[in-house]
C-alpha cells in the first residue's frame, strides 16, 4: 500500500474505532511501528489526528479545542511533573500570571509551598483552586467574556486589565509550538495571552513534547519572547538544540 492510500486508510479506522495504540495500528497494518510514526506525523500536521503516548485519536478543530476538564486529563501525569518543576521557579514574594492552560492549573497544589505570592488569572479554575489553598496570597481576577469551554475570560476588558500591570513571571501553556514562530494556539480568543505575554519580565512556557511541531493558526507568544520552557524528555535531539540556539532555557522532566 502506497503511504497515501495508507494514511488514508489509518485516519479512516481511526474514525471508526477511536483512540489505538499505534502498536495495533502497525500489526493492522502489517508494518513498522517506525512507518505507522511517520504516517501519523503527516497526519498530525495535517490536524486530521492527535498523539498522546503510544495512542493516537482522530480529531477535528472543535476537538483540539477541548474543554479544560478533557484536556486536563490528557497526558495528566507529565503535566504534573511539568507543573512541579515550573513551582521550582518561583521565589518568595514573586508577583506572576497564571494563564488558563490544563498544565499550568497543575501548579496550584505545589504552591502551596510558598507563603507569598501576589498571582493574576483570567481562570476561574485556577482562582478557585487557589482560595482553596487557604494562602495568604494577593489573588486578582481579571474581569471579560466568560468562555465555559475554558472556564476563564476573554475580551477587551480582558486584556487591557492585564495592560495595566507589571508581573515577574508568566506561567502559559499550548496548544501548539513552532520552532520558529513559537507559541500557538487553535482557539480564536487568545488576545487576553498575548497581552499576558506583553505583562510579564519573564515568560515560562508549560507543555509536554506532544506539543512540538503542531503548529496552531494563532500565534501567542513569539520564540524571541520566551525565556524559558519545560518540558518532558520526548522532546526531540533537533529541537531542543534549536530552543538552546535561540537562548532559551530547557528544563526536562522524565516521561514515565
Amino acid at each position: 500500500m502506497k503511504p497515501y492510500a495508507r494514511q488514508r486508510a489509518i485516519l479512516d479506522y481511526l474514525l471508526l474505532n477511536g483512540k489505538t495504540p499505534v502498536d495495533t495500528l502497525a500489526t493492522l497494518f502489517n508494518t513498522t511501528g517506525a512507518t505507522i510514526r511517520k504516517d501519523l506525523t503527516i497526519l498530525e500536521n495535517e490536524q486530521k489526528v492527535l498523539r498522546t503516548y503510544g495512542s493516537v485519536v482522530p480529531v477535528t478543530n472543535d476537538e483540539l479545542d477541548l474543554p479544560l476538564t478533557n484536556k486536563t486529563n490528557i497526558n495528566l501525569q507529565i503535566k504534573k511533573k511539568i507543573a512541579q518543576a515550573a513551582v521550582q521557579l518561583i521565589d518568595e514574594g514573586d508577583s506572576m500570571i497564571m494563564d488558563a492552560g490544563s498544565t499550568v492549573l497543575q501548579m496550584v497544589p505545589f504552591l502551596s509551598a510558598l507563603e507569598s505570592l501576589t498571582i493574576m488569572t483570567n481562570s476561574l479554575h485556577i482562582i478557585n483552586s487557589l482560595a482553596n489553598l487557604n494562602k495568604n496570597y494577593s489573588l486578582l481576577m481579571c474581569g471579560g467574556t466568560f468562555r465555559s469551554k475554558s472556564g476563564s475570560f476573554h475580551g477587551n476588558l480582558a486584556e487591557s486589565t492585564f495592560e495595566q500591570f507589571s508581573f515577574d513571571k508568566l506561567f502559559i501553556g499550548a496548544d501548539g509550538f513552532d520552532v520558529h514562530l513559537g507559541s500557538t494556539t487553535f482557539n480564536e480568543v487568545h488576545g487576553v495571552s498575548k497581552s499576558m505575554c506583553k505583562a510579564a519580565k519573564q515568560i515560562i512556557l508549560l507543555t509536554d513534547s506532544s506539543k512540538f511541531n503542531r503548529k496552531s493558526p494563532n500565534i501567542v507568544c513569539p520564540l524571541n519572547k520566551i525565556n524559558t520552557i519545560i518540558t518532558d524528555t520526548r522532546i526531540s535531539d533537533n529541537i531542543h538544540q534549536q530552543l538552546l540556539n535561540n537562548g532559551i532555557k530547557i528544563i526536562l522532566v522524565e516521561n514515565k
